[in-house]
């Protein structure tokens, strides 16, 4: 696993570095195919993920445990919930909540008129869609199978091929396991490489507007090696000195720039378009879910909901693998919970504050901000937003600081991750070894800097999003594999099974202890 994927990661960079225009276009072209020729795919299997969870968290199978009876969480609920979010969310829901809605604004979806009252209405409701139930259901499937066979079949390793042993048995093990698990580091290095490299600009610049220091390729290095610096140690740490501890900073320093907002910002406008936006939402869920425009072919589909799902579908496997790590103790009805409806709470809030105050300067004339993302770029648009803040200069060190670690709390939740992909066999209380930890850390900024300055960075997104497709078909077995090991193991015509018995004997207890 180790050696295969780091051939890989370099098979792939070098020609990209090499011909990386050639590169992008090709991938492009790929690109397009599977989002105009098979976008439904993705549109229909991100609906049936909905539908698979919430069948299980309101069936009998809702009550499951991971873990013994007396199994307790090893984490308290709040460092649980984010650890969670800020591994699947990362410095993402704070970049584009600043700008998101700008996009859908200039350009909206169901034809409606640009820059008009209706499209600010929907500008504003769809990233509330794009970041919320079903993208975080995406993250959950696998998280739900990893976990299980993880605590509850004491599975030994932590791979996503594991995931999939109900379907395909010892077959995980061979060459199909190796392949499926190839792909997911590979996906992984792609979506956690590029968020490296497409945020490093942006703290560049707001450094720069800061500072005497001039905005170039000595700054941007040096944020990264800065970056690298503080997602290593944390993911050298382990677990609980370094991880959790990172990512309950995160959540205190987005709580302290979220109330700052609400605070000295359009306080009323932010909730009255949050609640709206929510109504469309709500109103419209099944219609955004299954919009194609076969017939006015706006293209709008193509270039957000499906991209989204394939982004979400690449990053699933990595936080369902560190969210199955971090959740024994738990159930599976309150796994969903945790990730379907916090997770999405977590998101909105992020658009409500950043997102609506970006919107209201834009109505009101403030800050022109559709026309300097379009003219100037997303980095230009969200530090102009901040800068127009009362005490616009500490809300911008705010945000810059917050994204930082909000991407180094991702990043080293990845690289984590990966060393546990790559380990041969990790115990329930084992960690993957330091050396390895760290390992995948340089390489995740090594790649996204070397990418960064050849121009291939654009075509490591592009390629870790073509990557989502085949993960589709592996994310069906997972499915389907936990639904066999549920109905084998705590279903109507077998209630008290071997596993549970065995269990039941180590520990002395009655019925069910793998149930609360």
């Amino acid at each position: 696993m180790f050696g295969f994927s780091v051939l890989l990661v370099a098979l792939i960079c070098v020609p990209v570095m090499i011909a990386p225009e050639r590169g992008q276009q090709a991938l492009d072209a790929l690109l397009g195919v599977l989002t105009g020729k098979f976008g439904w795919v993705y549109l229909w299997f991100a609906a049936a993920v909905a539908a698979f969870l919430g069948w299980l968290a309101f069936s009998r199978y809702g009550r499951v445990k991971f873990g013994g009876r007396d199994d307790k969480p090893e984490f308290a609920t709040h460092s649980w919930l984010a650890m969670i979010f800020t591994s699947g969310i990362g410095g993402g829901i704070i970049y584009w909540g600043v700008i998101e809605w700008s996009y859908y604004y200039v350009e909206p979806p169901m034809h409606i008129q640009p820059r008009s009252t209706e499209a600010a209405d929907w500008a504003a409701a769809y990233p509330l869609f794009h970041w919320g139930f079903t993208a975080w259901g995406l993250f959950c499937l696998p998280a739900l199978a990893l976990a299980y066979v993880y605590h509850v079949r004491k599975q030994r390793t932590l791979r996503l091929s594991d995931a999939c042993r109900g379907v395909i048995g010892d077959r995980a093990d061979g060459w199909l396991g190796r392949l499926i698990d190839v792909l997911f580091i590979f996906g992984l290095i792609g979506a956690a490489g590029t968020s490296l490299g497409l945020e490093v600009p942006l703290v560049s610049e707001g450094i720069a507007a800061m500072t005497p220091l001039e905005k170039g390729t000595p700054l941007d290095i040096g944020i990264v090696v800065v970056w690298t610096a503080l997602f290593g140690v944390s993911v050298f740490l382990g677990m609980q000195k370094g991880l959790k501890r990172l990512a309950d900073v995160n959540v205190w320093l987005a709580l302290v720039l979220g109330v700052f907002i609400l605070v000295v910002g359009p306080t009323v406008f932010l909730i009255d378009t949050f609640t709206q936006s929510f109504g469309i939402l709500l109103q419209n869920f099944v219609e955004m879910s299954f919009y194609t425009d076969p017939v006015g072919r706006s293209g709008f589909e193509e270039t957000w909901t499906i991209f989204y799902w394939g982004w979400w579908i690449a990053y699933a496997p990595f936080v369902g693998l560190f969210t199955a790590k971090i959740s024994k103790g738990r159930t599976v009805r309150g796994m969903i919970g945790a990730m379907c409806l916090a997770g999405s709470a977590g998101c909105w809030l992020a658009f409500m504050l950043l997102g609506n105050t970006s919107l209201w300067m834009e109505i009101n004339k403030i800050v022109p901000v559709a026309d300097i993302v379009q003219d100037q770029g997303d980095t230009a648009g969200i530090i102009a937003t901040l800068a127009h803040l009362p005490f616009g200069s500490f809300a911008v060190v705010a945000f810059l600081l917050l994204m930082v670690v909000f991407l180094a709390t991702t990043l080293d939740s990845s690289a984590y991750t990966m060393a546990a992909t790559a380990s041969k066999d990790l115990p329930q209380d084992a960690e993957p070894a330091r050396w390895h930890r760290v390992f995948w850390a340089i390489v995740l900024a090594a790649v996204s800097v070397i990418l960064m300055y050849t121009g291939g960075l654009e075509a490591l997104q592009t390629l870790s999003i073509i990557t989502a497709f085949p993960l589709i078909f592996v994310l069906v077995l997972v499915a389907i594999s936990l639904a066999r090991w549920l109905r084998e193991d705590f279903g109507t015509n077998n209630p008290q099974p071997p596993l549970v018995a065995d269990q039941q004997r180590e520990e002395g207890t009655e019925k069910e202890p793998v149930t609360t």
